[in-house]
């Protein structure tokens, strides 16, 4: 977990696992947004439940990797950007992916709430697509302040 990671930049492995993880799951969450389109709503919506639970996993997987090895303090050892900046760099990134977070919740509890009622697909299709939208720009926007914080800890 702790041995030189595979992208070959000072990250150790756990941190190249993630990152990756997180610079796939837009495409995978479009994956399965194509799922919706092409009308295969419990694949969607299955798939969509994997990714939630697979995210979280690789956060606490992530968690616990930053806090063993020393936090940021320890990441920024090698790092030639200057603190304060990679430092509200990763404030911004946090607060996205909180934000995210509680938006990705909240999505998949209404559409649980809306099947459970036959109202998905059907008078809650609208507002679920643009919970979805507004769930996926925040994972896209948490994917790009992720892949900056990771540039500016082990590649700059």
């Amino acid at each position: 977990m702790f041995e030189a990671g595979f992208l070959g930049t000072r990250a150790p492995l756990f941190m190249d696992i993630v990152t990756v993880i997180v610079a796939l799951l837009p495409f995978l969450i479009l994956g399965a947004v194509s799922l919706a389109r092409r009308k295969l709503y419990n694949l969607h919506a299955t798939v969509q439940k994997t990714l939630f639970i697979v995210s979280v996993i690789v956060v606490a997987y992530f968690e616990y990797g930053v806090r063993s090895v020393g936090g940021f303090d320890t990441f920024m050892e090698g790092s030639s950007t200057p603190k304060g900046y990679a430092f509200w760099v990763l404030i911004f990134h946090i607060s996205i992916a909180v934000i995210t977070l509680v938006l990705w919740i909240i999505t998949l509890l209404r559409a649980k709430r809306y099947r459970r009622v036959n109202a998905l697909p059907g008078m809650y299709t609208i507002s679920h697509k643009k919970a979805g939208i507004r769930t996926f720009i925040g994972i896209l926007m948490t994917s790009v302040t992720g892949i900056w914080v990771y540039y500016i800890l082990f590649v700059n």
